[in-house]
């Protein structure tokens, strides 16, 4: 106690006295367990490690359980859920069911600040208009898109006010009992043309339908450092956009692909066909990678390594409402927003880690 209080008093005006009883404190801590960082490096950890269990293995959890429940006393639970789902069996194609209190959780906070995790803005999106944003890259998990879109971990809805995020992903997960659910409270909604379409047209002005362009295919070329994109042909977003008349945002997070390591198969290889045959067949890519462990960052595991990642939402490009765009429609919308997208890659390249050499490499 003599030792706080001492280190109270000498503060004198260059420190503050909380800020000199704070050190003390933690001068003592390493005595009788983790120090504060250290404890708050173990929350942003376990932040993130929730978050890779839930979304691979929930889905499939949950239909287990609702299963096993059927064949015991609290069957009448299974029964009523399975009762009710099958009434709200369409919600995720009219809009879903956000819940801001899911989005606003403390734990994402601890989430974004294990890489750490930043949104930046190039320019106001105004709140009357609605918006396609394409998200690129991929990445192994797409970590960025989901902090970014998912939750109010870096402030979405202060830095585009009026502005409400829909991340598309695939519509598979929304078959799965109570884990569709879980979805839909943080905003997500199916990747198809009928969710999509009532998002755009249903739900008034200031919707921003978030949709990762590369996909399953573009995870597969994931490495540190890539910045391969598939893009050339994907041109569905872009008419979709048309037939809404909602404007093309490019977003680029820098980082995305360099908090997994991917076990790059041979090409040709019998391993490499299942793999891409299963990605054709399913809509997910089973990729192989790791990152670091809870036992360190030098032992291999399913954390991500604590890299940052910068999103950067660059300038919309004007979209007309076309009720049905032609071939040239699309492909020149197409050109204009690629056109967009390169201009947010060389103008941030510099400040995020890569070369003046680097450029996009887009098929």
């Amino acid at each position: 106690m003599k030792t706080l209080i001492a280190a109270y008093s000498a503060g004198g005006l260059q420190v503050s006295g909380a800020a000199r009883l704070r050190e003390a404190i933690c001068s003592r801590l390493p005595r009788v367990g983790l120090t504060f960082q250290q404890n708050c490096v173990a929350l942003t950890a376990l932040a993130v490690l929730q978050w890779e269990i839930t979304f691979l293995i929930m889905g499939l959890g949950c239909c287990i359980l609702i299963l096993y429940l059927l064949t015991t006393p609290l069957w009448p639970i299974s029964a009523l859920y399975l009762t009710w789902l099958t009434t709200d069996w369409r919600t995720p194609e009219k809009g879903g069911r956000r819940s801001a209190w899911v989005r606003g959780w403390s734990v994402w906070k601890y989430f974004r600040n294990y890489f750490p995790i930043e949104l930046i803005k190039t320019c106001d999106l105004p709140s009357n208009r609605n918006y396609v944003f394409g998200y690129h890259p991929h990445g192994i998990m797409s970590v960025g898109a989901f902090c970014n879109f998912c939750t109010e971990a870096t402030d979405f809805s202060k830095t585009f006010p009026g502005i409400k995020p829909s991340l598309a992903t695939l519509a598979g997960q929304f078959r799965l009992p109570i884990f569709r659910d879980y979805l839909m409270a943080g905003g997500l909604c199916p990747v198809s043309r009928g969710a999509i379409d009532h998002l755009l047209s249903q739900s008034g002005c200031g919707r921003a339908v978030v949709i990762v362009i590369g996909g399953a295919a573009e995870s597969l070329k994931c490495r540190p450092g890539s910045t391969h994109l598939m893009l050339l042909k994907r041109r569905g977003f872009v008419r979709l956009a048309l037939r809404h008349g909602a404007d093309l945002v490019p977003v680029f997070s820098f980082g995305e692909n360099d908090i997994f390591h991917q076990v790059a198969l041979p090409e040709g290889s019998w391993a490499q066909c299942l793999q891409t045959r299963f990605q054709k067949l399913v809509g997910f890519a089973p990729c192989i990678f790791h990152g670091r462990s809870v036992l360190g960052k030098y032992v291999c595991g399913i954390l991500p390594f604590s890299l940052p990642i910068h999103t950067i939402v660059g300038e919309p490009v004007t979209v007309p409402k076309i009720d049905e765009p032609t071939d040239e429609d699309v492909q020149r919308f197409h050109t204009l927003y690629v056109e967009s997208l390169v201009k947010v890659f060389n103008s941030n390249k510099l400040k995020y880690g890569l070369r003046e050499a680097d450029c996009l490499v887009i098929d």
